[in-house]
């Protein structure tokens, strides 16, 4: 089982390198519209009387085969990173299914597990939002480039044979809280996705064309990025507080101490704030937008400097077998 968990976990990066393509594709040939003629002003009758008058309003002319070859290439290609999204996502899960049976435990055991799991959060949260609003396809590409990133850094870099779990995690808090923290940082790390579209985008629609501005002139609009941005932290947001709140009812029974300034648990504590920080500044009207959203991509940077950086460089109760 071990083994197989392991190819499972090559054959999903694979498949997310193909979705990622698929998208690259669809992202480079992008949405070709129906041609507007500008130049050929078009006869409209005003008023009673009935007499013909030229009017700006733009004709618009039909689009050329060769458009029409372009645009059908497109979607085919975006389609096909959808599909090669939803193979990947099935091999993930069944690489952590394999996993948890060969460990005979949850697959949250240690660093390289968790990672795993909260990839397959994110991916599985975005296929549900795809779903849902098929418009946002194209930051499918951006999706599957931080998964080929994150599950390859985990195989390459993270990876630790199947161990029994130290008698510190072996309790029934152990699902209560990871679960929920490995759910609630699946969230945010889909969320990080339009949040970093929006700020592109955003300055693209006000007139920048410098990099990195100009990879978002294919994106969704900056005001649905923005939306999405809110609506995955306001979800996630309350899910992340009851983990830190279960991760100190399980302290309290591990190590007679609800909290002890631990370093996972002062990051933890200092995500917390960022996050409440973003979601207080969007519902400020007086924040603008833009200043919100850098706020929601500084809470993921510390969820991120938790989850490597702590492992990594500190020591503490959390840390258990080096990367655990």
């Amino acid at each position: 089982m071990s083994a197989l968990s392991d190819n499972l976990v090559t054959f999903a990066i694979l498949a997310y390198l193909i979705a990622m393509i698929g998208h690259a594709v669809e992202y480079a040939l992008g949405n070709v519209r129906t041609r507007v003629a500008t130049a050929a002003p078009v006869r409209e009758l005003v008023g009673a009387g009935g007499g013909g008058v030229l009017s700006k309003s733009p004709a618009p002319v039909p689009s050329s085969p060769t458009a029409d070859r372009s645009a059908g290439r497109a979607r085919l290609a975006g389609l096909i990173g959808v599909g090669a999204t939803a193979v990947a996502a099935a091999l993930h899960l069944a690489a952590l299914v394999t996993r948890g049976l060969a460990a005979d435990r949850m697959p949250w055991g240690n660093m390289y597990e968790f990672v795993l799991t909260v990839t397959f959060i994110g991916v599985a949260a975005w296929l549900v939002v795809l779903w849902k609003r098929q418009s946002l396809r194209k930051l499918g590409l951006f999706l599957t480039l931080v998964m080929v990133l994150l599950v390859a850094t985990a195989e390459l870099v993270l990876y630790v044979p199947i161990v029994p779990l130290v008698p510190a995690l072996n309790s029934y808090w152990f699902i209560i809280h990871v679960s929920t923290i490995v759910f609630a940082s699946g969230i945010f790390l889909l969320g990080v996705v339009p949040a970093v579209g929006f700020l592109m985008r955003n300055g693209y629609e006000q007139g920048k064309r410098s990099f990195p501005y100009t990879l978002a002139k294919r994106m969704p609009g900056a005001a649905g990025l923005e939306r999405l941005t809110f609506a995955l932290h306001a979800f996630a947001f309350p899910i992340f507080t009851f983990a830190v709140i279960a991760g100190a009812i399980w302290a309290e029974a591990a190590w007679g101490r609800p909290w002890g300034w631990d370093p996972k648990e002062t990051w933890a504590f200092i995500s917390w704030v960022v996050y409440a920080g973003y979601l207080h500044a969007r519902a400020t009207p007086s924040v603008k937008r833009n200043v919100a959203t850098w706020i929601a991509v500084l809470g993921f940077l510390t969820m991120l400097m938790n989850l490597f950086g702590v492992n990594i460089f500190f020591t503490g109760l959390h840390s258990y077998g080096g990367l655990d």
